[in-house]
């Protein structure tokens, strides 16, 4: 076979994924021919279509109906798409705007979830960064009673964590407490979260001896916060589009909304989403979990520089607009990324 007549074969096949993803109806010879310019006649391409349908790209749901697209023919579809497709200024603009208005980290991921639902229609899910993927940029102590501190941990991430400490002894709050945070920044400030357990524990040993009781009671509430951490969450939203394609899911609906609720699949899911700048797309049977298997799940990395902070994406029927889908996924997750570098939202 000539690599001219592979192309219009992939020419014909992406052309019947847009439009039954388009109209979810039976897509015809005679139909291709008028909406697109193949270049071909009509018997060329029904030996086109039967060609892909003998290789299990595309199916025949009855006899006399047209052909719709199988798992396996979107697969060779997406594959195919070279490069995922840039938003307009105007778009662009909007995401950032919208990012932008985020009082903190997690509402900056509420947000983009919010987006991303309502940019490609449905369920959008992100996962909360863990305190390992993230560097300390500050700890603040705030002394709230003469024997009672409050230890503020901020990451590099923007999430804050708030514990509080009981002394022994009062301290003195105006001289005591600035040593007490100076201490502690100079050891953790800019370390990973595993490299600060090890340094804030070697912290007592060397602290003056004015002020060893506070370090150490200090440092051990630290410890038990880097190394247990918050447990991993999600932000879900969109999930009332799945209602539009309810009967298109094998396993039924409410058995894709459970498997949505269950945050250890859906954290599976995106943990899988490993890089910044690829977009990952596994399809119907690909996806493990079996409630699942019905289903398209498009997602990607997000994070500040090259320091990934976790997974977004979309979960919605195998006929989704796979382009579209990509391009609005990597360009929330970019954004997203763009606002927690620069510090946003203040």
């Amino acid at each position: 076979m000539s690599g001219a007549t592979e192309r219009r074969r992939q020419e014909v096949l992406r052309a019947i994924v847009a439009d039954y993803v388009a109209s979810q109806e039976p897509v015809g010879s005679k139909a291709l021919v008028e909406r697109h310019r193949l270049g071909v006649s009509s018997a060329t391409v029904r030996n086109d279509m039967a060609v892909l349908e003998a290789e299990g790209y595309i199916a025949q749901q009855h006899a006399s109906s047209g052909r719709i697209p199988t798992e396996k023919g979107y697969r060779r579809f997406v594959d195919g798409i070279d490069e995922v497709k840039p938003l307009s200024k105007a778009e662009r603009h909007a995401i950032l705007e919208f990012l932008e208005g985020g009082v903190d980290l997690e509402d900056v991921l509420r947000r983009s979830v919010q987006l991303l639902s309502r940019l490609t229609r449905q369920v959008a899910v992100v996962q909360l960064p863990t305190l390992r993927a993230t560097r300390v940029r500050h700890v603040e102590v705030v002394q709230l009673a003469d024997v009672r501190l409050l230890v503020v941990l901020i990451t590099d991430a923007g999430r804050v964590e708030q514990r509080q400490v009981e002394l022994a002894e009062p301290i003195d709050g105006e001289a005591d407490v600035p040593r007490l945070r100076a201490l502690v920044n100079r050891a953790l400030a800019g370390k990973t979260l595993t490299e600060a357990s090890v340094t804030v524990a070697e912290l007592p040993a060397a602290a003056p001896a004015d002020l060893r009781d506070a370090v150490l009671r200090t440092a051990t509430v630290l410890v038990e916060t880097l190394i247990e951490g918050p447990s991993e969450r999600l932000i879900l939203a969109g999930a009332s589009n799945l209602t539009r394609v309810e009967a298109d899911f094998p396993a039924g609906l409410p058995a894709v909304l459970e498997a949505l609720e269950k945050q250890v699949v859906m954290l599976k899911l995106l943990s899988a989403a490993s890089d910044l700048h690829r977009v990952r797309v596994s399809i119907g049977e690909e996806n493990e979990d079996e409630e699942l298997r019905g289903t398209s799940v498009v997602s990607t990395g997000y994070g500040t520089g090259d320091a990934i902070l976790g997974g977004m994406g979309v979960v919605g029927p195998t006929f989704m607009d796979y382009r579209g889908t990509m391009s609005s996924v990597a360009a929330v997750a970019r954004y997203v990324g763009l606002v927690l570098g620069e510090g946003q939202p203040r």
